[in-house]
């Protein structure tokens, strides 16, 4: 009879352990307060809104955690050979930032039509940046072949942007900061929105909202053309989305991760998905009330508020996440400025 081996699955215990190897290198991102929500909402005194802004990192995204944990744990394996990856462009920049700190060379794959600030954030971190055509790529499947490509001829051992334990519990780290803080004020949590593609953010930012406050409401985000985790919870297992797409494109994964399903199909019983007009909308929003210019993928849980398909009611704060900032100028200037003629011509 074939042996089937047992996926390791991230546990709250690997989120705790990740929290060391994370604060050697980068401090907490901000819990802000969002007393423009609150008002927006119409939520009594009571009730506060509160976004945790993973774009304050040296890499502009929350990318930067899971990468951190997964070189620490993977240090004895790789040696000296060197680390590849392939990524629309936050993992990218948070494994070359994590390289630099552990002193590892790291050879990425990203799109060619990648923001010109990931490209940048990743080569200022020392990173090797290899492109590919991402347009065609559910047709060639070249992302996967080229950092496959690489581990092969390089030596390399190979890191997943997001299908990982030792990155789902990196990302984790942030909401354990969340949990924290909130309870040192004496608050609690009804809701907890975030972003949701592969999994690999929200896996491990469930694992420690649900242990921190485990009647939570944790509800996933995702473009309404590419919400493979919306359809997965619906068909209740994982389903592949062929050609993913919207302008948020850090969400654009074809599934969600193997080890990161099991996570998300028994903490998270929601999950939203939101057109790109909505997410344009969300972005000129934060950046009028908050003065933040966020990159799609990281205003869509605002866009998931603001949109009012949740339904609010309960006791707790609302805590919403902002997964990254990096926009190039001219592209969020254009997103943020159609947003503003579709709405003068409503």
């Amino acid at each position: 009879m074939e042996q089937i081996l047992a996926i390791p699955i991230a546990t709250i215990n690997d989120v705790r352990e990740a929290e060391s190897s994370i604060r050697k290198y980068v401090s907490p991102p901000p819990l802000i307060r969002s007393y423009a929500l609150e008002r927006e909402l119409s939520l009594p005194p009571s009730r506060r809104v509160w976004l945790k802004d993973y774009g304050w990192t040296p890499v502009g995204s929350f990318k930067l955690f899971g990468a951190l944990n997964w070189t620490a744990r993977n240090l004895d394996r790789i040696g000296t050979r060197p680390i590849a990856a392939h990524s629309s462009g936050n993992f990218a920049s948070g494994i070359s930032f994590a390289g630099m700190c552990f002193q590892k060379r790291v050879i990425v794959v990203m799109p060619k039509l990648a923001p010109r600030i990931k490209f940048e954030r990743t080569r200022s971190f020392g990173a090797e940046i290899h492109t590919y055509d991402s347009e065609r790529d559910h047709l060639t499947s070249e992302r996967e072949r080229l950092a496959r490509e690489i581990a092969e001829v390089e030596g390399a051992i190979q890191a997943s942007p997001y299908d990982d334990p030792h990155v789902i519990a990196g990302n984790g780290v942030g909401a354990l900061e969340i949990v924290r803080d909130l309870r040192n004020d004496g608050r609690g949590i009804s809701h907890f929105f975030c972003p949701i593609s592969g999994g690999g953010l929200m896996a491990g930012q469930a694992l420690a909202i649900a242990d921190g406050f485990p009647t939570a409401r944790i509800i996933g985000v995702e473009p309404e053309g590419a919400d493979d985790f919306r359809q997965s919870l619906a068909a209740g297992k994982r389903i592949r989305i062929d050609r993913p797409m919207s302008i948020c494109d850090g969400l654009l994964s074809y599934s969600v991760g193997e080890h990161n399903w099991p996570i998300l199909s028994s903490l998270i019983s929601q999950s939203l998905a939101l057109p790109d007009s909505a997410t344009r909308q969300a972005m000129r929003w934060i950046y009028e009330k908050h003065g933040l210019r966020t990159e799609p993928s990281g205003a869509i849980a605002v866009a998931a508020l603001l949109s009012r398909q949740a339904d609010l009611t309960g006791e707790g704060d609302l805590v919403v996440v902002i997964s990254g900032r990096n926009a190039d100028e001219e592209a969020f200037a254009n997103w943020i400025n159609i947003e503003a003629a579709e709405s003068a011509s409503a």
